[in-house]
């Protein structure tokens, strides 16, 4: 758990550098939702920490919260790519 824990959560800053060094919107765009992605993933696992009593859920309450304050961000950021594309 920890392991994949750890793979999403670096998954996110990764994707969204590998779409900014492409050299199209569309493309930076398409790095931007599968980082999406791996916020929701990241999010679902910590859930699954809660549920399997591995941690509490206020150790894990402000991380969620940051996932989501970055997926409002990066949905935000796509509709911006959008009207560039």
């Amino acid at each position: 758990m920890i392991s994949q824990i750890k793979r999403s959560a670096v998954s996110v800053p990764s994707n969204i550098a590998e779409g900014a060094g492409r050299n199209s919107n569309k493309e930076f765009k398409r790095f931007l939702s599968i980082a999406n992605g791996s916020t929701y993933e990241l999010q679902t696992q910590l859930l699954l920490t809660v549920e399997l009593n591995l941690l509490s859920k206020t150790n894990v309450q402000q991380v969620i919260e940051l996932c989501i304050e970055i997926q409002k961000m990066n949905y935000g950021f796509q509709k911006r790519l959008d009207s560039h594309i």
